[in-house]
Protein backbone atom coordinates (compact mmCIF):
# COMPACT_ATOMS: atom_id res chain seq x y z
CA UNK A 1 0.00 0.00 0.00
CA UNK A 2 1.24 3.48 -1.14
CA UNK A 3 1.86 6.18 1.35
CA UNK A 4 -0.06 9.75 1.09
CA UNK A 5 2.10 12.87 0.72
CA UNK A 6 0.80 16.15 2.31
CA UNK A 7 2.05 17.99 -0.41
CA UNK A 8 -0.72 16.43 -2.43
CA UNK A 9 -3.78 17.25 -0.79
CA UNK A 10 -5.14 21.04 0.05
CA UNK A 11 -7.68 21.59 2.10
CA UNK A 12 -11.09 20.10 0.56
CA UNK A 13 -9.88 17.57 -1.26
CA UNK A 14 -11.84 14.61 -1.84
CA UNK A 15 -10.93 11.13 -0.86
CA UNK A 16 -11.85 8.15 -2.71
CA UNK A 17 -15.40 6.87 -1.55
CA UNK A 18 -16.47 3.54 -1.21
CA UNK A 19 -20.29 2.21 -1.86
CA UNK A 20 -21.08 -0.97 -0.71
CA UNK A 21 -24.26 -2.84 -0.90
CA UNK A 22 -27.16 -3.15 -1.12
CA UNK A 23 -26.64 -4.37 2.39
CA UNK A 24 -28.50 -7.86 2.61
CA UNK A 25 -29.55 -9.77 6.07
CA UNK A 26 -27.06 -12.61 5.01
CA UNK A 27 -23.91 -9.23 5.68
CA UNK A 28 -25.60 -8.71 9.34
CA UNK A 29 -25.92 -12.66 9.71
CA UNK A 30 -22.08 -13.14 9.03
CA UNK A 31 -20.77 -9.80 10.54
CA UNK A 32 -22.53 -11.23 13.80
CA UNK A 33 -20.47 -13.98 13.73
CA UNK A 34 -17.16 -12.00 12.73
CA UNK A 35 -18.07 -9.77 15.93
CA UNK A 36 -19.47 -12.05 18.24
CA UNK A 37 -22.99 -9.63 18.52
CA UNK A 38 -25.49 -11.71 18.26
CA UNK A 39 -27.97 -9.14 19.45
CA UNK A 40 -31.54 -10.52 17.23
CA UNK A 41 -32.17 -6.88 16.77
CA UNK A 42 -29.71 -7.27 14.02
CA UNK A 43 -30.79 -10.85 12.76
CA UNK A 44 -33.61 -11.51 13.39
CA UNK A 45 -36.59 -9.75 11.68
CA UNK A 46 -39.69 -10.75 13.75
CA UNK A 47 -37.72 -9.58 16.98
CA UNK A 48 -36.64 -6.06 15.33
CA UNK A 49 -40.54 -5.55 14.47
CA UNK A 50 -41.49 -6.83 17.93
CA UNK A 51 -39.27 -3.97 19.63
CA UNK A 52 -40.53 -1.21 17.43
CA UNK A 53 -37.85 -1.50 14.78
CA UNK A 54 -39.85 -2.35 11.89
CA UNK A 55 -37.23 -5.03 11.15
CA UNK A 56 -33.62 -5.73 11.15
CA UNK A 57 -30.72 -3.01 11.45
CA UNK A 58 -27.14 -3.32 10.47
CA UNK A 59 -24.56 -3.23 13.85
CA UNK A 60 -23.05 0.89 14.08
CA UNK A 61 -19.60 -1.29 14.01
CA UNK A 62 -20.42 -2.51 10.80
CA UNK A 63 -21.00 0.74 8.79
CA UNK A 64 -17.79 2.19 10.55
CA UNK A 65 -16.06 -1.22 9.51
CA UNK A 66 -17.10 0.31 5.87
CA UNK A 67 -15.82 3.40 6.69
CA UNK A 68 -12.55 1.77 7.92
CA UNK A 69 -12.00 0.34 4.52
CA UNK A 70 -12.73 3.51 2.74
CA UNK A 71 -9.75 5.01 5.00
CA UNK A 72 -7.40 1.69 4.55
CA UNK A 73 -8.25 1.84 0.37
CA UNK A 74 -6.99 5.14 0.98
CA UNK A 75 -3.82 5.41 3.11
CA UNK A 76 -1.22 3.56 4.62
CA UNK A 77 -3.13 2.07 7.72
CA UNK A 78 0.37 2.66 9.44
CA UNK A 79 -0.09 6.57 8.75
CA UNK A 80 -3.22 6.98 10.51
CA UNK A 81 -3.13 8.41 13.80
CA UNK A 82 -6.60 8.41 14.71
CA UNK A 83 -9.77 7.30 13.76
CA UNK A 84 -13.19 8.03 15.39
CA UNK A 85 -16.70 8.07 14.64
CA UNK A 86 -20.30 9.18 16.21
CA UNK A 87 -22.81 7.30 15.31
CA UNK A 88 -26.10 9.45 14.00
CA UNK A 89 -28.77 6.64 12.23
CA UNK A 90 -29.89 3.26 11.79
CA UNK A 91 -28.85 1.81 8.44
CA UNK A 92 -31.73 -0.96 7.13
CA UNK A 93 -30.90 -4.12 4.54
CA UNK A 94 -31.81 -3.15 1.25
CA UNK A 95 -29.33 0.18 1.63
CA UNK A 96 -26.40 0.91 0.06
CA UNK A 97 -24.00 2.16 1.97
CA UNK A 98 -21.38 5.52 0.60
CA UNK A 99 -18.56 6.33 2.26
CA UNK A 100 -16.92 10.12 1.84
CA UNK A 101 -14.42 11.99 2.96
CA UNK A 102 -12.85 15.63 2.73
CA UNK A 103 -9.34 16.86 4.05
CA UNK A 104 -10.43 19.57 6.59
CA UNK A 105 -7.27 20.79 7.77
CA UNK A 106 -3.47 20.99 7.45
CA UNK A 107 -0.73 21.72 9.61
CA UNK A 108 2.58 21.03 10.76
CA UNK A 109 2.86 20.45 14.41
CA UNK A 110 6.31 18.85 16.39
CA UNK A 111 7.69 17.95 12.90
CA UNK A 112 4.86 16.02 11.82
CA UNK A 113 2.43 16.46 8.69
CA UNK A 114 -1.11 15.81 9.70
CA UNK A 115 -4.19 16.18 7.81
CA UNK A 116 -7.26 16.10 9.21
CA UNK A 117 -10.33 14.35 7.13
CA UNK A 118 -13.83 14.40 8.06
CA UNK A 119 -15.81 11.24 6.90
CA UNK A 120 -19.03 10.01 6.76
CA UNK A 121 -21.58 7.57 5.84
CA UNK A 122 -24.66 7.58 4.56
CA UNK A 123 -27.15 5.61 2.75
CA UNK A 124 -27.62 6.75 -1.07
CA UNK A 125 -30.26 9.40 0.16
CA UNK A 126 -27.99 11.16 1.71
CA UNK A 127 -29.50 10.29 5.18
CA UNK A 128 -26.10 10.42 7.08
CA UNK A 129 -25.55 7.15 9.66
CA UNK A 130 -22.28 7.25 10.87
CA UNK A 131 -19.87 11.04 10.63
CA UNK A 132 -16.30 11.57 12.09
CA UNK A 133 -13.07 12.17 12.29
CA UNK A 134 -9.78 10.64 10.57
CA UNK A 135 -5.96 12.02 11.44
CA UNK A 136 -3.43 11.26 9.09
CA UNK A 137 0.30 11.61 9.78
CA UNK A 138 1.85 12.40 6.21
CA UNK A 139 5.75 12.20 4.49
Amino acid sequence: MQRIKFADFEVGAKIPELRVGPVHHMDLVRYSGASGDFNPIHTDPEFGKQVGLGGTIAHGMYVMAQMGRMCSNWVNPSQVQSFGVKFKGMTRPGEMIVCTGEVKKKKEEDGKKILSVSVQAANENGEVKVSGDLVVVCD
